[in-house]
C-alpha cells in the first residue's frame, strides 16, 4: 500500500509540513513517488514514523533520533536509559516546583507573609502542612472572626512569628509534661493550659470566646491536621488530642460556672 503525504498526516497525527521537514532532514524519505512526483508513503515508511514520533514524545532531538534508527540494536538501549534518567530529574524539579506552588497558595490563602526561608526558620515542623489552615480559610471566609484572625495573621512581621512560635513551644512543653504526668483533663494544671491556650488566639489573631474555643478543640479530634498545627506529629502521643479537647471545654466549662454535657467522657480514652 502507498499513501499520499495527506493521507500519512491524517494517520499520524502530524502537519504536512512536519513530514516534508522529515523528508529533507533525511530522516523520514517516502519510498515512492507518484506519477506526477507526489510523495507517497509505504507501510514500512509508517512503521519508521511511528518510532519517530515514540522517540519525539520522549523528547529526544531529531539528530538523536537519526542516531538510533541508524543503528537501533546498538544506539537504542543507551539513548533511552540516558533519557529515563534525565526525565526522572526533570520529574523531580517539577515537583520540587509544584510543592513551591502549593506553598505559595497556602501563604497567599493563610496570610502567613513570609519568605519560605523565614517560614522554615519560624514553622519549623508545623510548616509542612497548612492544608488544614488553607481549608479554614476558604470555609470561615465570610466569618468576622476568621477575617480578623487572617488580616492580623498578614500583619506579623517575621519577629512576631517569632515570639508567637516560642510562645506556642513553651505553652506545648507544659502541655505534654502534663499528659505525661498524667495530669488530669480537667484539673486545674490542664485547664490553666487550656486558658493560656485561648488567651494566645486572642492575643495574636481573634478574640476567643469560650465556646469558640470547644469549636476549635473538637477540631483537634475530629481532623488530625488541626492537632498537627497546635503539636507536630513527632511529638504527638495517643491520646494527647482528645486529652486537649477535654481540657478546653473543662476549662469552658469552668468559666461559665459549671460543666457542659460534652464534659462527661471519661479521662480513660485520653491516656490510652
Amino acid at each position: 500500500m502507498s499513501y499520499s503525504v495527506g493521507q500519512v498526516s491524517a494517520f499520524a497525527g502530524v502537519t504536512v509540513r512536519t513530514l516534508h521537514h522529515y523528508d529533507k532532514a533525511g530522516l523520514l524519505s517516502p519510498s515512492g513517488r507518484s506519477h506526477t512526483g507526489y510523495r507517497l508513503y509505504s507501510d514500512a515508511d509508517l512503521a519508521r514514523l511511528q518510532q519517530i514520533l515514540f522517540y519525539r514524545e520522549l523528547g529526544f532531538s531529531l539528530d538523536e533520533i537519526a542516531a538510533i534508527l541508524k543503528d537501533p540494536q546498538a544506539n537504542a538501549l543507551q539513548y533511552l536509559r540516558d533519557r529515563q534518567r534525565q526525565l526522572s530529574e526533570e520529574i523531580a524539579r517539577l515537583q520540587q516546583l509544584a510543592e513551591v506552588a502549593e506553598r505559595v497558595i497556602e501563604v497567599q490563602q493563610t496570610g502567613v507573609s513570609l519568605t519560605p526561608q523565614e517560614r522554615f526558620e519560624v514553622f519549623g515542623e508545623i510548616t509542612f502542612d497548612l492544608s488544614y489552615a488553607t481549608q479554614a480559610e476558604l470555609k470561615w471566609a465570610h466569618s468576622d472572626g476568621q477575617r480578623e484572625a487572617m488580616a492580623r495573621a498578614a500583619a506579623h512581621t517575621k519577629e512576631d512569628w517569632q515570639q508567637l512560635m516560642g510562645e506556642a513551644a513553651a505553652w506545648r512543653a507544659e502541655l505534654l509534661a502534663a499528659f505525661d504526668e498524667r495530669e488530669p483533663s480537667d484539673g486545674e494544671r490542664a485547664m490553666d493550659l487550656a486558658e493560656e491556650h485561648r488567651l494566645h488566639i486572642s492575643r495574636w489573631f481573634t478574640s476567643c470566646p469560650p465556646d469558640m474555643h470547644r469549636r476549635i478543640a473538637d477540631d483537634f479530634v475530629a481532623d488530625p491536621r488541626a492537632f498537627a498545627l497546635v503539636v507536630p506529629p513527632s511529638q504527638q502521643r495517643p491520646g494527647l488530642a482528645a486529652y486537649t479537647r477535654k481540657a478546653v471545654h473543662a476549662n469552658a466549662a469552668r468559666r461559665a460556672g459549671g460543666r457542659t454535657d460534652s464534659d462527661s467522657d471519661s479521662d480513660s480514652e485520653e491516656n490510652q
